[in-house]
């Protein structure tokens, strides 16, 4: 089977790369010549365990290509993935102009039928405007030709895609056509044949389905940062808390860690394109709202903690971060709770020396020079006034505490991923402060 990908971000690249290697024909496309330049010399763009060596194999295998011109391949693909940018609007909402702009491309150039597939997160309804952006172009040529949309959301998380891709936990599929069907079970095959979950549903059910996903990974996380705010205030310890109420088969373990805050490319954007698509048809999202609000704050507890141990001496205090990203393997920093850290460290007069494995770049593309960039995460301690963990890196996990102690001016910690054990430090002589307890 031949399909293109439109978009050669997370989600695209990684789609484009796997389906290659289960033995897909994949064009993947890109209007960013820059972009596709570099990935024809087998350069990667992201940050992605796994993905360089799975891109080059199957470029030379002939199975994986590249370019800018969706109309190049049009002709000689079945179906075509349309995993574009949704970046929210100013109101939350998200932003289809790129989804509907392939859906005009391959209406104004399609010569037979096609299924058009929405990889990226849409709102409800979004399949139903692609239709109608493919259905106007074809009439402008007064053509009358066959054509499906479906959606096929995506559930990867970045640091494990390739693995999330490959032994997915489940796909899901939202088709209105049996021809539609036929053509996604045909593409998923191997992933059947592997025992994974293919679940077929109508559209608007599947687009539902990941903003749903999405929303409540982020209300469990923000819940939990909600408890261990509160388990501060009465002398508890999340902790245990976490322990106690994980163990319970109906609720389960994970995502119930206490921390400083989500980011990424997902949760944020989606709980506000999610309550927006309420607003839209007249409902409040009260708990979602309540899930942003106490993310927003959860982002400035670390420097909340900073101010109270450093009481009035902040102006010119120098602050070590460790980890850039917005969560380990990745190198991105879209929301990231370090980029708030930063702003309001950077505001009272702090200076701030940053080290993460793989953000740096990203960082400085951000910022600028504002921060010091450091050689490694000791570098990064120099004459620090108190180091802040902000991304549980493993690199961060097992630091020489003698050498830590030895750097700093002052050995103030404030573990924002509660990895650390207070006791272990207290006798050390380290002032440590963490989420919840």
């Amino acid at each position: 089977m031949n399909i293109a990908i439109v978009g050669t971000g997370y989600v695209g690249l990684v789609t484009g790369a796997c389906f290659a290697e289960i033995g897909v024909d994949v064009t993947c496309v890109d209007v960013d010549a820059s972009k596709i330049g570099k990935l024809k010399q087998g350069i990667i763009p992201i940050y992605e365990p796994g993905l360089k060596e799975l891109v080059l194999r199957n470029k030379d295998a002939g199975r994986l290509h590249f370019t800018t011109d969706l109309c190049t391949c049009l002709d000689s693909v079945q179906v075509i993935f349309s995993a574009v940018g949704t970046p929210p609007d100013e109101d939350g909402s998200a932003d289809l102009k790129y989804v509907l702009q392939v859906a005009r491309t391959i209406g104004r150039n399609m010569t037979d039928y096609k299924l058009v597939v929405t990889k990226s997160t849409v709102p409800v309804g979004t399949a139903r405007k692609v239709r109608a952006a493919i259905q106007e172009e074809l009439d402008r040529r007064g053509l009358s030709l066959d054509f499906d949309v479906a959606s096929n959301p995506e559930f990867l998380k970045e640091g494990t895609a390739v693995a999330d891709f490959m032994s997915p936990d489940r796909v899901v599929v939202g088709v209105e056509s049996e021809r539609s069907r036929e053509l996604m079970t045909r593409l998923y095959k191997p992933f059947v044949m592997q025992n994974f979950r293919v679940i077929f549903m109508d559209i608007p059910s599947a687009e539902m389905t990941k903003y749903a996903a999405n929303s409540m990974l982020a209300t469990r996380i923000s819940f939990m940062n909600d408890i261990a705010n509160l388990c501060e205030l009465v002398g508890a310890d999340v902790n245990m808390v976490r322990a106690g109420i994980g163990s319970d088969t109906r609720i389960g373990r994970k995502f119930l860690y206490a921390g400083c805050g989500y980011g990424g490319s997902c949760f944020p954007k989606d709980v506000k394109a999610l309550i927006k698509t309420a607003e839209q048809n007249g409902y409040t999202m009260r708990v979602l709202q309540a899930v942003e609000d106490v993310n927003e704050r959860q982002k400035g507890i670390l420097f909340d903690k900073f101010m109270s141990a450093m009481g009035d001496n902040v102006g010119g205090a120098t602050v070590a971060l460790w980890g850039l990203s917005f969560k380990p393997e990745t190198d991105d920093m879209r929301e990231a709770p370090a980029l708030v850290l930063i702003a309001k460290l950077l505001a009272v007069g702090c200076k701030v020396r940053v080290y993460d494995p793989v953000a740096m770049d990203e960082c400085r593309r951000r910022i600028g020079d504002s921060v010091y960039y450091a050689t490694d995460h000791y570098d990064a301690l120099l004459d620090a006034d108190a180091l802040m963990l902000v991304t549980e890196w493993k690199t961060f996990r097992m630091p020489a505490w003698p050498v830590v102690k030895r750097t700093m001016r002052r050995p103030l910690i404030i573990d924002g991923r509660n990895i650390y054990d207070a006791r272990e430090l207290g006798e050390a002589g380290f002032e440590y402060h963490c989420i919840g307890k």
